[in-house]
């Protein structure tokens, strides 16, 4: 199985060097790594401490954030190298100061995985969620550097459970120490024999808790919203945003209504705009527009829908007609009620926020339309609803600290 592994990562490793003369996005994936060993010999000398952090895109990124500000804090001498699999994590996040060097990961070939690990010789290595590659597991184990596991998610259909998982799992047997979400996870990898487990949580709670705390001002949400009534779509889909346009057109209470589209592709942008029977801006065309008598705001930008989250008395989340839910998290941390589409399942914080009431799943326009008005009616309803989705993420937050805390003793005890 580990000649036919091997033989895999060689092969596609091929064929996306093909494929990329094609795909702007495989292209950057391809000579984006490239790029990696001269970055870190820019950057660490022989004789540095490393610890070596890897998170596959974006999103893993910022579960495991929380955690690179605590370490950094806590092992100062320590230089910090953080890779990338994918574009979408590693191009978003390049020119961050969060790490001394920002970089792709290697392809998991031998080769390959003994270039990267000569170069950053780490002390110590973190891998955020879902990220398994046997080959760099292997050669860490055989370094004996200690290698962790974090904000780690296991579910009993995934190929370490299954009897023809052997290679897999005893991929899993290199990590020090597993750092997991919840009990669910712990008890399969029990099952399996390890027992080197910690539930610590899902870091993605301190995340959002510390979202909070910062500056979320904005001026020209300010100046939109006024004291009125603000419902903020985020990340949405074509789906989503013909139930949201529709309600939009019909309205006939005093709301200000703000998009956030997941596309900002130009011709996408145009497709919303057109379809609003209301008056509307988009934000790259403030300067040129009154912003005060507009009804609706389409968010034709990235960066900025975490702080206009604060602003919202309500928020919708996309994704969950089609492609997949985005983060519901981020709104439901300022404490307002959330929307969302009928497909959650798999998202362990919507499952629970549904359950809760917090979040509220919706079929329809239907559905839709008297959920808003019902929210619009009635603020000490929204706000006992909001409440929940507070005290949900307040008791969840914290797992940071448990990470840290049982990493260092760890760290301790083997020293």
């Amino acid at each position: 199985m580990n000649f036919l592994y091997n033989l895999l990562i060689i092969s596609a490793s091929a064929i996306l060097k093909v494929l990329a003369l094609m795909n702007p996005k495989l292209s950057l994936f391809v000579n984006g790594r490239k790029e990696t060993i001269s970055l870190i010999n820019e950057s660490i000398s022989e004789e540095d401490k490393v610890i070596w952090i890897h998170a596959a895109s974006l999103g893993e990124y910022e579960q495991g954030l929380p955690v690179i500000e605590q370490l950094k804090i806590h092992h100062p001498t320590h230089k910090i190298v953080l890779t990338f699999f994918s574009p979408s994590g590693y191009e978003v996040k390049k020119n961050s100061k969060i790490a001394d060097v920002i970089c792709y990961l290697p392809m998991d070939t031998k080769s390959k995985v003994n270039s990267f690990l000569t170069a950053t010789h780490p002390d110590k290595a973190i891998f955020i969620k879902y990220e398994i590659w046997p080959n760099y597991l292997n050669a860490l184990k055989k370094a004996d550097t200690p290698t962790f596991l974090i904000s780690a998610l296991f579910k009993e259909n995934q190929i370490y459970f299954k009897w023809y998982g052997g290679f897999m799992h005893s991929a899993l047997n290199n990590f020090s120490h597993f750092f997991v979400q919840n009990e669910k996870s712990k008890s399969l990898l029990n099952s399996v024999g390890y027992t080197n487990v910690t539930i610590a949580g899902d870091t993605r709670f301190d995340r959002v808790s510390e979202i909070v705390e910062r500056d979320n001002e904005l001026d020209f949400m300010k100046r939109f919203k006024k004291d009125q009534f603000c419902f903020v779509a985020g990340s949405t889909w074509t789906e989503d945003e013909k139930i949201i346009i529709d309600y939009i057109n019909n309205n006939i209470h005093p709301i200000k209504f703000v998009i956030a589209p997941h596309t900002i592709k130009e011709h996408h942008i145009q497709e919303i705009i057109q379809s609003i029977n209301k008056k509307v801006v988009r934000y790259t065309d403030l300067e040129h527009s009154s912003l005060e008598d507009c009804e609706v705001l389409i968010i034709d930008t990235i960066g900025l829908l975490t702080k206009i989250y604060s602003y919202a008395d309500i928020a919708y989340v996309g994704g969950g007609f089609v492609t997949g839910l985005h983060n519901t998290l981020e709104p439901a941390v300022f404490g307002i009620p959330v929307i969302i589409g009928p497909q959650y399942d798999g998202f362990a914080e919507a499952e629970e926020l549904v359950q809760l009431g917090g979040v509220i799943s919706i079929k329809n326009n239907i559905d839709f339309q008297e959920l808003v008005d019902k929210y619009f009616d009635s603020e000490d309803y929204s706000s006992k609803i909001g409440r929940i989705n507070t005290d949900y993420i307040n008791e969840k937050a914290g797992a940071t600290k448990r990470i840290i805390s049982e990493l260092n003793a760890i760290l301790t005890l083997n020293n």
